[in-house]
């Protein structure tokens, strides 16, 4: 289990030296996400894919539920008005559930691709005045050790509390 770690830093200068630092204490570069303004050079960082700086996942998991639940209801409806001249069986609500789960999720995560991620509202306005994000996921026993290897090193990195847990697949 990995928890992500959120350092605000004020240039790429100390996102590369705290990135290289990482690196040393064995967190893959992989694991290191670094986002700013558009028109900041990166060079040498790991940046931010579609979902960190969405809200994909949160869509996903929304469209999954609710077009699981559209879906449930429309098989029951479906099973018990069916269609002149059609047999329904049972079956036909887990298949209505499946479809409803999966063009949900599709749909949702389409327009949640274009929301901001909701969890980095707080770090918009430090991001648009020049600052760099850094999003590390850390295993859950060093996540005291990290922050500690920052915060020493780094006075300049402000952090905040870790997330409970990084989504499953990004």
């Amino acid at each position: 289990m990995r928890r992500r770690l959120y350092f605000m830093l004020p240039d790429t200068y100390s996102a590369r030296q705290i990135a290289d630092e990482l690196l040393l204490a064995r967190i893959e570069i992989g694991h290191i996400h670094v986002m700013a303004k558009d028109g900041v050079s990166l060079d040498g960082l790991h940046e931010a894919s579609i979902l960190q700086k969405s809200d994909f996942v949160h869509g996903v998991e929304s469209g999954l539920v609710i077009g699981g639940a559209a879906g449930i209801v429309a098989g029951v409806v479906a099973l018990l008005y069916p269609p002149s001249g059609v047999t329904l069986h049972l079956v036909s609500i887990l298949i209505t559930a499946l479809l409803g789960a999966g063009i949900g999720a599709w749909v949702s995560s389409m327009i949640a691709s274009s929301a901001p991620n909701s969890r980095l509202k707080h770090y918009a306005s430090a991001i648009e005045a020049g600052g760099v994000l850094m999003m590390v996921d850390v295993p859950s026993g060093r996540v005291a050790e990290i922050q500690q290897l920052v915060s020493r090193r780094h006075p300049e990195a402000r952090s905040s509390q870790p997330d409970p847990t990084i989504p499953a697949f990004p």
